[in-house]
């Protein structure tokens, strides 16, 4: 194992809202040597924020990283309600296969939003922050201190749709963004060090097959297990979106990116804006695909590295090495 005083640690901070990809993205960070996970933070969005606690001990459960300090952070966006992706995740967010619901052993007594400011205040750019949910909880945080993403040493968010795609194509629902795009504009506005975007511009390609689930499975033990279980029902969902059993790595991909950025094979720093057709609210690069300025006043925000091609191959070896648990 690596030495977690190490310069070559991360320490990680996770903002989940922990559906099936939040909960293998916890799990491959929990079995890289590489990173430290400091403190887990709760959303409300693949699931209620209530059973996204429970989640969060579960996969702790399963890692022996019980000791790790959770906190129950927004149960809805800061205007509007929650829109809850049951139908994606099951009722519990875990696919529905366990009926005992069980609490963190190390339960903060401040909110999310509170962890994240204290622990960023505490010690500035010791930290890096993964919000893999709506950014409720961080833009509650940004309220309180509006240098906040000035502190962690990067910010890599699992949200946003990158540039606009070529015309005639469709993007994948961000429901990150979707659900909360008043928190999505404080964040893409606020002062920053480093903000990486992970969208699903990139995600929807990166797929886990049966093949995953299998090799899983194989591996014999309580991670692969526990991992091939819940992918294995976020296939029952996605097999009606192109008609066999496989899934998107939203999360994960993310998570890895973090610690592996030399995947990342294609960025392009630019501004982000938020925006709205009536039917879904995005945060797009304001680009066309060809690179080109878009047909309408922007507002001007801070650059962010918005992610455009990855090693896919690279990542799905690895996420399943790690997942497999051996």
């Amino acid at each position: 194992m690596t030495d977690s005083s190490s310069t070559d640690v991360r320490h990680v901070i996770v903002d989940t809202d922990t559906g099936i990809d939040d909960a293998l993205a916890l799990l491959y960070l929990l079995g890289r040597d590489d990173v430290e996970i400091s403190a887990i933070t709760s959303v409300y969005g693949n699931t209620p924020v209530e059973a996204s606690v429970t989640n969060i001990a579960r996969v702790l459960q399963v890692a022996g990283a019980d000791g790790i300090l959770v906190a129950k952070g927004a149960a809805g966006p800061m205007s509007g309600e929650p829109s809850i992706a049951g139908h994606v995740h099951g009722a519990d967010g875990l696919g529905d296969l366990w009926s005992d619901p069980i609490a963190p052993q190390n339960l903060s007594p401040l909110s999310s939003a509170e962890l994240i400011v204290a622990m960023a205040r505490e010690r500035p750019g010791y930290y890096d922050l993964l919000p893999i949910g709506p950014l409720t909880n961080i833009g509650l945080a940004l309220q309180v201190e509006p240098e906040l993403l000035t502190l962690f040493r990067s910010v890599v968010i699992m949200g946003g749709s990158g540039p606009f795609p070529p015309l005639g194509t469709t993007l994948m629902i961000d429901a990150n963004i979707q659900n909360d795009a008043m928190a999505a504009a404080l964040v893409i506005a606020a002062p920053r060090t480093r903000v990486v975007m992970v969208g699903v511009n990139v995600t929807a390609g990166v797929i886990l097959d049966e093949q995953a689930v299998q090799a899983l499975y194989r591996a014999g033990t309580e991670w692969g297990t526990f991992s091939a279980r819940i992918l294995d029902a976020y296939m029952d969902f996605y097999q009606f979106a192109w008609g066999r059993r496989v899934s998107p790595a939203h999360d994960g991909l993310a998570a890895a990116l973090l610690v592996q950025p030399e995947w990342i094979t294609r960025s392009v720093d630019g501004p982000v804006n938020i925006t709205s057709d009536g039917f879904a609210t995005r945060a797009h690069l304001v680009r066309t695909d060809e690179g080109l300025p878009v047909g309408w006043p922007t507002e001007e925000t801070p650059d962010t590295v918005v992610v455009l091609e990855v090693n896919s191959r690279a990542f799905v070896a690895d996420f399943v090495r790690v997942l497999s648990g051996r």
